[in-house]
């Protein structure tokens, strides 16, 4: 059991239609559930519904990393925290971590590259001042925290006996 790293921004149940063959959450639902997450998080920053219509600018995901720790089985509690890593005035660096919510145990992660987006022209845009004071106080909610061992890393075979690309 480990206490959860970050600050809990939302929480769930495995769904039925989550299960695969393997009897076990579908990769799909992983994201599905950190996205949802990360909806809270955004209207925690106030990017809700209204703020992108009135403002016409919103997120886009531009790059993710999963890694599936331990199995989440149907009707298990989950709980995601979210951790920011690093920000500037147009794009946030982010950590989920997804916890069985009664067993502690860390089920899953995802890393974020995240970008404001002006939606007229499909640019990068910069925050609002409210989204940065936003930001700010998230950031002073979370704290320092250590940073999480599945961020940054590599896909490798650490002895491959094939290896299909120049290194």
């Amino acid at each position: 059991m480990v206490q959860p790293d970050g600050v809990v921004i939302s929480n769930g149940i495995v769904l039925p239609e989550w299960i695969d063959i393997n009897g076990h959450m579908n990769v799909a639902y992983y994201l599905l559930a950190f996205d949802l997450g990360i909806d809270n998080f955004w209207a925690r920053l106030g990017i809700t519904d209204e703020y992108i219509e009135t403002s016409k600018c919103s997120t886009f995901a531009v790059e993710n990393h999963v890694t599936y720790q331990l199995e989440l089985k149907q009707d298990d509690p989950f709980l995601i925290t979210t951790q920011i890593l690093a920000y500037d005035g147009k794009r946030i660096h982010l950590f989920q971590r997804m916890y069985h919510d009664e067993e502690k145990f860390l089920a899953a992660t995802v890393e974020w590259m995240a970008l404001h987006i002006d939606l007229t022209s499909r640019r990068v845009a910069p925050f609002p001042t409210a989204v940065m004071n936003a930001l700010h106080e998230f950031a002073d909610e979370q704290g320092v925290l250590p940073k999480p061992e599945q961020a940054g890393q590599q896909m490798k075979v650490s002895k491959p006996i094939f290896v299909g690309v120049e290194q």
